[in-house]
């Protein structure tokens, strides 16, 4: 059938619903099932609740995982933009009061709004944190990750975090300094310009380091555009030592050889 004939995706949330968000929320791990009011919250897991009645109205879908609500999705038709209608999530949030978690006005964490195509998220927990397209819905495992994790508590572990490796220069410290004040703002897009030779490969390693061991980040992507750049960065990671030790091969042994800064 045609994508702009009258029964199509574009023109029914019923069949954006059914065509396009169910196969999504399916492929993230969640079990797709409609509101059973006989059917007790605290035996949910892992289900996407379709139609979950809430003090505001009928949610689309409430994302249940371990007998808790941790989202909610509001669904429209492929021809609307989502990113406008996450305040309609943000209502039926406030109105899902039989949920056991509070958050200020809000009874759950994470809102989502999505045509099918795209998927705005936001997690209302903090008054820094945006909303923001994501390219896929969170699985139940990340969402039970995402609500035991305390961000806050990091990012100050994060900040009281000495900086003091014996190779970092003056202006390596104020890079990692001024990346992690960002972090601790809710800001998500960074970005850190050095010139050529001054370090920015091992600033970048030392800054991963940090964001590890505060508890910030457990996963990091670090990404080049060329193999030589990738050689250099494998080298970098394999050589850092948290206590300003690099370990050296030579001769086929291994020994620690302070670096200059």
């Amino acid at each position: 059938m045609p994508r702009n004939s009258l029964a199509s995706p574009a023109n029914s949330e019923r069949l954006a619903r059914r065509e396009l968000i169910d196969p999504r929320l399916a492929s993230a791990g969640w079990e797709i099932v409609a509101f059973d009011p006989e059917q007790p919250l605290s035996a949910m897991d892992g289900c996407a609740i379709a139609e979950y009645p809430t003090d505001c109205g009928p949610a689309d879908y409430a994302l249940c995982v371990d007998g808790k609500i941790l989202g909610i999705v509001e669904a429209k038709k492929l021809s609307l933009g989502p990113q406008n209608v996450l305040t309609q999530a943000e209502r039926y949030a406030r109105g899902a009061s039989a949920n056991p978690l509070r958050f200020g006005a809000y009874y759950v964490p994470f809102l989502y709004a999505t045509n099918g195509e795209i998927i705005w998220h936001h997690d209302i927990r903090h008054d820094g944190n945006r909303s923001r397209p994501i390219t896929g819905f969170h699985s139940p495992a990340c969402l039970r990750e995402k609500l035991q994790g305390d961000f806050g508590a990091a990012c100050r572990s994060l900040l009281a975090l000495p900086n003091t490796h014996q190779r970092l220069r003056d202006y390596q410290i104020e890079c990692n300094a001024a990346v992690e004040s960002a972090i601790a703002k809710r800001q998500r897009q960074m970005l850190v310009a050095m010139a050529t030779g001054t370090g920015k490969t091992f600033t970048m390693v030392n800054q991963v380091y940090r964001l590890m061991k505060s508890g910030v980040a457990g996963r990091i992507l670090f990404l080049v555009d060329r193999r030589a750049l990738a050689a250099q960065a494998v080298r970098s990671f394999a050589a850092f030592e948290p206590g300003g030790q690099v370990t050296c091969k030579r001769g086929g042994r291994t020994r620690q050889q302070p670096k200059k800064r």
